[in-house]
């Protein structure tokens, strides 16, 4: 599938934050900030997923 660069951009974004708190989650394994951690991650990747979807169903490029 051919995307666009607006696509990569906004996939690029919320990778990173998924990435970071990821990260944090397994640096701070065991406490209440891990769990906080990975359950935004989590939020997160539903979030990047339905955006996305979203952009591909608005951009004549994508879609």
């Amino acid at each position: 599938m051919k995307t666009c660069k607006q696509f990569a951009a906004l996939r690029n974004e919320y990778e990173r934050e998924i990435g970071y708190l990821s990260a944090h989650s397994e640096r701070h394994a065991g406490k209440p900030a891990a769990k906080s951690s990975a359950t935004t991650a989590a939020s997160t990747k539903a979030r990047m997923a339905r955006a996305l979807s979203g952009h591909v169903g608005r951009c004549p490029e994508c879609g």
